[in-house]
């Protein structure tokens, strides 16, 4: 007995010597949670938290898979259109943030040409950046009349451009603010030179993207028609009730499953192979 009275009042005195003597560790976040929070600033969701994202996936997953439960009373089914629901809002999410990093993309180099003609006029590359908000291209304004608000209060323009990379979440505006970063903090007169060049690059860069993206497209719009017709047909199906029984038993739910892991392995490589070279964003 006395033995483990010694280990257990040895063992607390080390917990508390580490806890006194150790460096304060920040909180680790969840992935599933740094990845949603990423996928709803890249499609400009602002203020939703991933939380509600999860919410909101999980509540329309249940009403959908009530729905058909009611409809069909085949649980099987219910289940897999259940959980189709709930993927629907970050697929939509995802669609969204590609979207508008294509329309990023081709309004970059004309952000890019007034940044240049600013500097040109005499203004500093903070007022340059700052009336952007104003003048520059509508889907930019947003990102860049905060960027203002915040060196106006703050005067810092190193975490301004940190703040302002968080907001567009964008491969292509990381660049840019990376390259605005080295500008300011080497300085020297040939700030114009560069941004003209930049400006030239994107715009050779977003015209050959989007002549590959115009070619590639058939490819993924056929792979998502080839994965939906099979369960549009087993959704009209749902309302014969004598047909879709046959899914309640145990054999017809071995056909679902594995109906739907082919689907998903399907339409995943036929999409990985029409897939472009994604940006990343490797400076965030």
């Amino acid at each position: 007995m006395g033995v483990v009275l010694g280990l257990c009042a040895g063992v607390g005195l080390m917990l508390v010597w580490l806890s006194l003597s150790g460096a304060p560790r920040t909180p680790r976040r969840s992935t599933v949670g740094l990845g949603l929070g990423e996928l709803l600033r890249r499609a400009g969701v602002v203020g939703v938290s991933p939380l509600a994202l999860v919410a909101v996936s999980l509540g329309l997953g249940c009403v959908c898979g009530v729905l058909v439960l009611v409809v069909s009373g085949a649980p099987p089914v219910a289940v897999l259109f259940g959980v189709g629901a709930a993927y629907l809002p970050v697929a939509l999410l995802r669609g969204r943030a590609r979207r508008r990093l294509r329309e990023l993309a081709d309004v970059w180099p004309e952000a890019v040409d007034n940044l240049a003609s600013a500097v040109r006029a005499g203004m500093s590359l903070p007022e340059a950046l700052a009336q952007l908000g104003q003048r520059g291209p509508e889907p930019l304004r947003e990102p860049f009349t905060a960027f203002g608000v915040d060196y106006l209060v703050t005067g810092r323009f190193g975490d301004c451009l940190d703040r302002l990379k968080m907001r567009l979440s964008d491969p292509v505006g990381d660049r840019v603010v990376e390259a605005l970063r080295v500008a300011r903090e080497v300085g020297g007169g040939d700030l114009g030179r560069m941004l003209r060049s930049l400006s030239g690059f994107l715009r050779d860069d977003a015209r050959t993207r989007s002549e590959l993206e115009a070619r590639q497209s058939w490819t993924v719009n056929g792979a998502r028609l080839a994965v939906a017709a099979p369960w549009l047909v087993l959704l009209l199906l749902s309302f014969q009730q004598d047909v879709i029984s046959r899914y309640s038993t145990p054999e017809g739910a071995v056909v679902l499953v594995t109906g739907a892991a082919l689907c998903f392995v399907a339409y995943r490589l036929m999409v990985r192979i029409g897939r472009l070279p994604a940006e990343r964003r490797v400076l965030s």
